[in-house]
């Protein structure tokens, strides 16, 4: 298979980069197709699941997504993992200081679990999932994100969180895999 760029044109630069890419790839048996396709370049991010096994809780947040609202999510709140941006940051220190601001943890050891394109059809997002073990110990602030976002907290028992996803009170994908990860790996019940 061979992909020859024909048309990279910029659409919009406001918030992330959205562009339209026309190009022809060769199949395997020669043949040639033109695509035209929009492809969306907001950066690669991380998330992180906060786990206790001592309470058999995770840490999880609640806040509102535009896209989500868009898409007939009725008050836009969603309730995931930690995450944000890498922006120039490394991974491991992206979510660190995600962490901190949006559930008010100060982490100690972080283990990398995976990265994840999580939408290729047309974001080039690529996701790095991380867990952590959390004791109220490291709890350093209220957490809440920073001053334009308005971020609620929630300490909530795993297999509460399980339940939810089963209810569909929690419809996030990095959220859903973090928490199957935890259970699959036999590292919470």
């Amino acid at each position: 298979m061979n992909i020859d760029v024909i048309k990279d044109k910029i659409l919009s630069e406001n918030y992330f980069v959205l562009r339209n890419i026309t190009y022809d790839l060769t199949r395997k048996n020669g043949e040639v197709i033109r695509h035209k396709r929009e492809v969306y370049d907001r950066g690669n991010g991380a998330t992180i699941l906060l786990y206790s096994r001592e309470k058999q809780s995770v840490v999880l947040i609640r806040q509102f997504r535009i896209a989500t609202f868009v898409n007939g999510n009725q008050d836009g709140r969603l309730i995931e993992a930690c995450a944000g941006l890498l922006d120039d940051d490394e991974p491991e220190v992206c979510i660190r200081k995600e962490a901190i601001e949006e559930t008010g943890y100060a982490v100690g050891e972080v283990r990398k679990v995976f990265e994840l394109y999580m939408s290729p059809g047309g974001v080039t997002e690529i996701v790095h999932f991380f867990i952590a073990e959390y004791s109220d110990a490291q709890r350093a602030n209220a957490g809440g994100g920073v001053e334009d976002e308005d971020i609620e907290v929630l300490e909530i028992p795993f297999t509460e969180a399980l339940a939810m996803v089963k209810r569909g009170e929690i419809r996030d994908g990095k959220t859903v895999i973090l928490l199957q990860y935890l259970q699959a790996s036999g590292l919470m019940a």
